[in-house]
């Protein structure tokens, strides 16, 4: 849009969407080796790799359908030419859900298939949250047995292991069925106490974050954080929430490294009293933690953990939670506990719905983007963000014979060396300065003598900026040259390749 009287058009302002991002070469190679390890490891256990677009029907993505009158709650959603709502996928899940229903009778059963992908979520971003990011899946689907699930905390806690965490992270498990007969036995069943029901999830899922005290608050009348804010609570009866309390408090040594004291699974029997879906849910995690024990996965590595809750309208079993057991410092020096990098758990009800018939499933995703942010801040050496070197760079110095350059760069791309002719319309000075910018490790300089003759220069960045630092005056470096050689056309590919190899160990830039 022009200005009045202006003439001239205005430009544009370059912005970048809240919760957003840009990443550039160096972030972008060292994910791509994270998540080298993570398929690596999924390969491992037989998982088939699969590719869903990012958009789908959206009542395909099943509780994330928008209401009509805010189509784009929760996701991102726009209408096709025949009226049809479509979405950006808000996990990998459903996705996985549609295609095992659109072609299962061609697939094996079970069916274990990985994705790994961005997803999109229509929310208010803040810290740690943003709208795009990617997850890494695993899933198992048309397995009932939960060794099912055993396998799949084992597999998180390999991949965890393979990428250098072993040691600081603890795999927890629990059961949606305990905390169902929890809250049955705590008089919290029926239609009427859905509300109470969901309030008193929440709470226990907040047990890390606030401790005993403030889950007992969240179980009662309600708590007032440190700002004034007040969250209302449950609203449970005393003995309701003394029997919550001693449910998610049995045995203090489950949220460390040594096995648990005692039969934990016996007071959860207890907690959850006649409930049959309780004791079901009880059964089921000592047969996970008996397959992970007989596997050699250890306590340290696998546990249960009452406080586990995760989604609360979509887990249907066994849940579990990959978290980071290390602090980081924060700017200001204060520790922050990482947290969960990975959840998933059993969904029996989801493939379900395109179906007759009810199809189990179990996985688990891990939050590629989180994960890969916290392995930074740990400073691991698998996500170093330390750029590869650049393309060797050959000067252009007579325009009017580019062919001659662009000769040049065929041949050493034609051997496997990176390499790129300056395109743009600077000088040789400028050139160099564009090749230090690009983390050229070597320049190729030709101008019309050695055209003549049959020679380029090649230059070795690396070991002149070394040199550089040595050398004290410009009439030093003019009579020094320092890593630059003149070599013959015929031998340029070869002495580029040996000065490669004495700075790469895998003698390519």
């Amino acid at each position: 849009m022009a200005k009045a009287g202006s003439g001239k058009a205005e430009s544009l302002k370059p912005r970048l969407p809240r919760g957003l991002f840009d990443r550039r070469e160096g972030d972008l190679l060292a994910q791509a080796r994270m998540l080298e390890v993570i398929r690596a490891t999924f390969g491992l256990y037989g998982f088939e790799a699969l590719e869903t677009p990012f958009i789908e029907y959206t009542e395909a993505l099943g509780k994330f359908l928008p209401d009509l009158d805010r189509p784009n709650e929760g996701v991102f959603s726009f209408q096709d030419d025949d009226e049809s709502w479509l979405s950006l996928r808000y996990d990998l899940t459903a996705p996985l859900a549609r295609f095992v229903a659109e072609n299962f009778d061609g697939l094996p059963k079970p069916y274990r298939s990985m994705r790994a992908g961005y997803v999109f979520r229509n929310e208010k971003p803040g810290p740690g949250r943003f709208r795009q990011f990617m997850q890494c899946d695993a899933d198992i689907v048309g397995a009932a047995s939960v060794a099912a699930d055993a396998e799949i905390c084992m597999m998180a806690a390999d991949t965890l292991d393979r990428l250098g965490l072993a040691g600081q992270y603890a795999v927890k498990v629990n059961n949606r069925k305990v905390l169902d007969g929890l809250l049955e036995a705590s008089g919290l069943s029926g239609d009427g106490m859905a509300g109470q029901r969901l309030a008193a999830l929440r709470a226990i899922d907040k047990l890390d974050r606030l401790g005993f005290e403030g889950v007992r608050l969240l179980l009662g009348p309600g708590r007032r954080d440190e700002s004034g804010d007040f969250t209302k609570g449950a609203g449970l009866a005393e003995a309701a929430i003394e029997r919550i309390l001693a449910y998610v408090s049995e045995d203090a040594s489950l949220t460390g490294g040594d096995a648990p004291s005692g039969d934990v699974f016996a007071s959860w029997e207890e907690a959850v009293g006649g409930s049959e879906i309780g004791r079901e849910g009880v059964a089921e995690l000592r047969t996970i933690m008996s397959l992970c024990a007989a596997a050699g996965y250890g306590h340290d590595r696998i546990r249960p953990d009452p406080s586990i809750v995760r989604g609360l309208e979509y887990y249907t079993g066994p849940v579990f939670e990959a978290d980071l057991t290390f602090a980081i410092a924060s700017e200001d020096g204060q520790p922050i506990r990482v947290g969960a990098v990975a959840s998933g758990g059993r969904y029996d009800g989801l493939v379900g719905r395109f179906r007759p018939e009810p199809v189990p499933a179990t996985g688990f995703s891990i939050g590629v983007s989180r994960l890969f942010a916290a392995l930074q801040l740990a400073k691991s050496p698998l996500v170093d963000a330390a750029e590869e070197p650049g393309p060797v760079v050959v000067l252009v110095l007579d325009r009017e014979n580019i062919a001659d350059y662009q000769r040049l760069v065929a041949r050493l791309r034609g051997a496997g060396i990176r390499a790129e002719a300056y395109l743009g319309g600077a000088g040789m000075k400028a050139q160099m300065k564009y090749a230090d910018r690009r983390k050229a490790p070597l320049a190729i300089i030709q101008g019309s003598n050695e055209r003549e003759a049959g020679e380029v220069q090649i230059k070795d960045l690396i070991e002149g900026a070394r040199a550089a630092q040595s050398i004290a005056s410009n009439a030093e470096w003019k009579a020094a040259r320092p890593a630059q050689i003149s070599v013959p056309e015929a031998e340029m590919v070869d002495q580029v390749r040996a000065m490669l190899e004495r700075h790469f160990e895998d003698g390519a830039a």
